[in-house]
């Protein structure tokens, strides 16, 4: 039996990567996981749906893996992670990873780190997450040989159809444009950490307004710092952009 797709979107907080999964949700005919490295790093169980329905469970990221590829053969499946940790499994286990399909989101950090601040003040300079992200990107690259498809946030918000369409090219999904719009509505998946999701909440497409905040990487020094810190990395993946 052929394997589907098995597509991962990694991607830094606030990157506008929980409307990319509401638009996968929104298709019907892809089985969508919200962040399960995350759940695990932070102590919790990970269910996975069932080749033969119902509902198996994942304690490590090696169990969540192996789920996936079960998953696998009857459907495509969309994870769509975010990099605040630097995940033991992910990092120390590229090559069981390699089978997958692996795709990062990035998004200028300028605004990015001060949207981060906003939900999270004690936010450190590593949970920023280019620095993860890129040291990811290159240890996929190396275990899959060849380079993961990267996509701007700035492309997806300003030409969404554009934008998914390529995307669902690369990683081998036939594109669904109704999927690009959907009614405003809360998701079980968001519940654990619903403050972070409530513009994909309240959202019914992708939008490319930026919200304003009173503390930014101008204004500020430790974000300013951050900033300085991460610039490197967005800047060298982001070369990567399609």
């Amino acid at each position: 039996m052929a394997v589907k797709p098995v597509i991962v979107l990694w991607a830094h907080s606030r990157s506008a990567s929980t409307a990319f999964v509401r638009m996968m949700i929104e298709r019907g005919d892809v089985a969508v996981l919200h962040e399960p490295f995350l759940a695990l790093t932070q102590g919790n169980e990970v269910t996975v749906p069932s080749p033969g329905g119902g509902r198996l469970v994942a304690r490590s990221g090696r169990e969540l893996v192996d789920l996936l590829a079960g998953l696998g053969r009857v459907q495509p499946v969309f994870v769509k992670e975010v990099l605040d940790y630097r995940y033991d499994y992910a990092f120390g286990h590229p090559d069981e990873l390699a089978w997958m399909t692996h795709t990062f989101l990035v998004r200028d950090p300028r605004q990015a780190i001060s949207s981060h601040y906003a939900m999270k003040p004690t936010v450190t300079c590593p949970e920023i997450g280019y620095e993860w992200l890129w040291e990811l990107f290159q240890l996929m690259s190396s275990a899959t040989g060849r380079p993961p498809l990267v996509i701007r946030s700035e492309d997806l918000l300003g030409d969404p159809a554009d934008a998914v369409s390529a995307y669902c090219r690369a990683v081998g999904l036939p594109f669904r444009p109704e999927a690009l719009h959907w009614a405003p509505g809360d998701r079980p998946e968001w519940q654990r950490h619903r403050a972070w999701h409530l513009d994909a909440i309240r959202s019914s497409g992708f939008a490319s307004a930026e919200n304003s905040y009173p503390v930014t990487v101008d204004n500020h020094p430790l974000l300013k710092s951050y900033y300085d810190h991460h610039y490197p990395f967005y800047q060298r993946i982001v070369q990567h952009a399609r």
